[in-house]
């Protein structure tokens, strides 16, 4: 049962991860596109935006309709990004702890 445990923490770890990096290059692809260094019209850049687009925008979204734009920058993904950390450096570990504990594992 720990071995499932550790498991399941090391892929949900690792999904955050990924979900933090797409947020970053997002972020990067936008103010790329914003600034006309790259356009859409390229197929694989509209590729990789539309994708990250699907990826990151359900999370954004609802930070984005409560935190107004500050002088037209959109800091949600900031907050969002601190919010992922947080839960990956604090919450994570402590949930694994516990369910360690309850199952008998030992200390951890």
């Amino acid at each position: 049962m720990v071995a499932i445990l550790n498991f399941v923490f090391f892929i949900a770890g690792a999904l955050l991860s990924l979900l933090w990096w797409a947020i970053i290059i997002s972020a990067v692809l936008s103010w790329l596109v914003a600034f006309d260094i790259i356009n859409l019209r390229n197929r694989a850049v509209y590729q990789i935006s539309t994708f990250l687009d699907r990826v990151t925008g359900p999370i954004l979204r609802p930070f984005q309709r409560i935190i107004p734009p500050l002088g037209g920058v959109d800091i949600s993904p900031i907050i969002v990004l601190l919010i992922i950390t947080g839960v990956q450096s604090i919450l994570l570990p402590a949930l694994h702890r516990t369910l360690i504990g309850l199952v008998g594992g030992g200390y951890y």
